[in-house]
């Protein structure tokens, strides 16, 4: 059902049962699957890529032109995965030529007034809090949250099943399965909770827990420390994914708690 009141682009190309609200606004060069739902008062510009049942709530804006003096208008997207919901007054701009697209998988929330920047990459089941904000080039791995207030800088990688503190600042790279919290932002142990919510048994969150204490509680540095997880513990699939997230982090991995 399209609103008389709403502007839709006769290019636009729109699933079935898609529900457009009275004044919202839809570009040319968009996709919209089925089922989704497009609250009043939002704008959805060229380039947006919208999954099945998903929900745009009013005043959010998908697909803008990125933040980036570097742009030059090249044709980039906004991707948002099926079951993703966009709450009230939150940005989510499109890519530049450096990737092309900003991406958000499935089953995402982006709460009220959060900010994704261009060519940013979320997985899917990621939850932004209120006025969260994502510069250029960041990294979501699944099942990440990160509380309200949370500011991300440039260029960094967030783990998977990560617990971010509210109003925190993430300068350096942020490793998998753990909560962070402080100023400036620190390991503060493992996301028991949610990984106990996500049906991670007891020996592998205990497992968990080791591996992070030889990473931030003894007197190696990190490559020592990275080096003796890899002989000491049995391969598995969150060990060698905490190996190589903290190997290949650009700029660094948070500190322990001081």
């Amino acid at each position: 059902m399209i609103s008389n009141l709403a502007y839709v682009n006769p290019d636009a190309r729109l699933g079935q049962n898609v529900i457009v609200e009275p004044f919202a606004y839809i570009a040319g060069n968009v996709v919209i699957g089925d089922g989704t739902w497009i609250g009043p008062n939002s704008t959805i510009l060229d380039g947006a890529r919208i999954g099945m049942n998903c929900r745009i709530f009013p005043s959010a804006v998908v697909s803008a032109i990125p933040q980036d003096m570097k742009f030059r208008g090249e044709e980039t997207t906004a991707e948002i995965g099926d079951n993703t919901t966009v709450r009230e007054c939150a940005t989510i701009n499109r890519g530049t030529a450096s990737k092309g697209k900003t991406v958000l998988m499935d089953n995402c929330l982006v709460m009220a007034g959060a900010h994704v920047g261009h060519d940013c990459m979320i997985g899917n089941n990621c939850i932004l809090g209120n006025a969260v904000g994502l510069a250029g080039e960041v990294r979501v791995d699944d099942w990440a949250i990160l509380s309200g207030g949370t500011l991300v800088h440039q260029f960094v990688h967030i783990g998977g099943h990560v617990m971010i503190g509210g109003g925190s600042k993430v300068r350096m790279d942020v490793p998998p399965f753990i909560k962070a919290d402080r100023d400036p932002l620190a390991y503060m142990g493992i996301n028991t909770v949610g990984l106990t919510r996500r049906g991670f048994g007891s020996e592998r969150i205990d497992e968990l827990h080791n591996i992070y204490r030889a990473i931030y509680q003894n007197s190696l540095n990190i490559s020592q420390a990275l080096d003796y997880v890899e002989k000491k513990f049995h391969r598995s699939a969150d060990r060698d994914y905490i190996l190589g997230f903290i190997r290949e982090a650009e700029r660094g991995i948070i500190r322990g708690p001081r």
